[in-house]
Parts: C-alpha cells; sequence; structure tokens
C-alpha cells in the first residue's frame, strides 16, 4: 500500500508553550487516522502544521514523498484538502455549487473549464448533495454545511484529506452520514485521511488507526483496540472508563464511568 503521508518529528511552540514535541505519523493511501487526546493536546496544531497553515519548528511533513516546505501553494493545494470545524460563514450568497467550485482555484488559470464544472457536479452527486447546488450556503443546516465542506476539499482532488472534528455540533444522524461518506470516499478514491476528532466512539468505528496525544506528544499509535484501552484513556484524559470488546459490530465501544 504506497504512503500518501510522512510526519517526522513535527515540534511547534506557541510562545513559550510546546503544542507539538517530536511527533512521529505515516498515513497510507486508502487509511483513516484519527488524533485523539484531550483539549489542547495538539490535534489542531499538528493538522495545521501538515498543511503549512503553521511552520513546524523542527521537523517536517512529507507528501507522497515531498517535502511539504518545498512545494509551492498551488502544490500544496493539489495534494491536501483541509476540512476546518467552523462552519460556513459568508459575506456574499455563495451557492453550494460556487462554494465548491472554490476547490478548483488551483487549476484554473483563466477560466473555469469544462472539466471544473464536471468534477464539481460529480463530486455533489458523490456526496449525494445534488439537490443543494443551487441553495444558498447559509441556508443550509449544519449537517448540510459539513459535506458541502467535504465536497470543496474533495473537489481539490487531493491526495491526503485533513479533516478537523468533522462532527463538531452535529445531531446523531448527520454525524453518521459524513463519517460513512468520509470512509466510502477514503476507500474508493485512495485518499489517506487524518482526522481530528472528539468522540471515542465514533474514532473506533471509523478509523483504521488511532494516534492518542498526550500534551503534545505522540502517546500511543495503533488500531482502535490497541490504543483505546481503559489504561491509556485512564492515563491521558485522567477518566475511568469500561471499554467493551467487539461483540460483533466489528470495533470496541468505550463507556465512560467517572473522573479518574
Amino acid at each position: 500500500m504506497a504512503m500518501n503521508l510522512e510526519v517526522r518529528g513535527i515540534s511547534f511552540r506557541y510562545g513559550s508553550i510546546t503544542a507539538l514535541d517530536g511527533v512521529d505519523l505515516t498515513v497510507d493511501a486508502g487509511e483513516i487516522v484519527s488524533i485523539v487526546g484531550p483539549n489542547g493536546s495538539g490535534k489542531t496544531t499538528l493538522l495545521k502544521c501538515i498543511d503549512n497553515i503553521l511552520r513546524p519548528k523542527s521537523g517536517v511533513a512529507l507528501i507522497m514523498g515531498n517535502d511539504i516546505n518545498k512545494l509551492s501553494l498551488k502544490e500544496i493545494s493539489k495534494t491536501i484538502g483541509y476540512v476546518p470545524q467552523t462552519s460556513v460563514r459568508t459575506i456574499f450568497p455563495f451557492t453550494v455549487f460556487d462554494l465548491v467550485l472554490m476547490g478548483r482555484k488551483p487549476y484554473i488559470s483563466w477560466e473555469v473549464s469544462k472539466r471544473d464544472r464536471r468534477i464539481v457536479a460529480e463530486t455533489l452527486d458523490f456526496l449525494g448533495i445534488s439537490e443543494l447546488a443551487m441553495r444558498y450556503v447559509s441556508e443550509l443546516s449544519g449537517g448540510e454545511q459539513q459535506k458541502v465542506l467535504l465536497a470543496r476539499a474533495l473537489a481539490q482532488e487531493p491526495r491526503v484529506l485533513l479533516m478537523d472534528e468533522p462532527t463538531s455540533n452535529l445531531d446523531i444522524k448527520h454525524q453518521l452520514e459524513v463519517l460513512s461518506i468520509t470512509k466510502q470516499m477514503v476507500k474508493e478514491k485512495s485518499l489517506a485521511v487524518v482526522m481530528a476528532i472528539h468522540d471515542l466512539n465514533l474514532a473506533c468505528r471509523f478509523s483504521d488507526r488511532i494516534a492518542m496525544l498526550k500534551r503534545g506528544k505522540l502517546f500511543a499509535v495503533g488500531t482502535p483496540e490497541e490504543v483505546l484501552t481503559e489504561a491509556n484513556i485512564k492515563e491521558v484524559y485522567e477518566v475511568e472508563v469500561k471499554v467493551f470488546k467487539d461483540d460483533g459490530r466489528g470495533y470496541p465501544y468505550i463507556v465512560p464511568l467517572s473522573a479518574a
């Protein structure tokens, strides 16, 4: 299996505060790796360092074997899609089609081509939101907006997709829809996905591997069964939990009991 992303020893500081401390991580094509950890553990900072939004103090992110620091902004945009955790806020009344078309910006030299429009239409169809194409983004629900942000990133035709809390502020139905769609497109399009997520049960269900951060350091990495153990969760989150093993679901299930 091809490796789309490699993180080597990334460290980052906000002033005197160490946010990341020598993090190593690899993500293969067709794989979802979830980044978990308490608030302030460095999840979002890691995504921003991978996407070159933040410059690490040390270390490097390699995309398809290429040092991201040596790529142009256009090359980065063609390779990495970023789905932020915030909802869509637009001053101008953009339609869904127009907003997703912005994902084609790295490929547009002078005017929008037929191929650009076709890719947008195919992306909307793939995500099951074609009927929203002419709706204004400001009129959509939170779940619909999250799918539109996903569509915009997918329209970039990236090899690596970074998702920052993609289920935040969504109800249970839309959480499952967004993550199910993500898992489907990862397999069909051989994307490498790094997803920062709070919900450990969703991480168990939809991730191939889990990377657990504690105070900016990589505490554990492996399958959900290997990483999300009662001992690890107690150590990192300071919470007592009961982890129920796979009973036919295909993934473990975590029940919080009390603060440790």
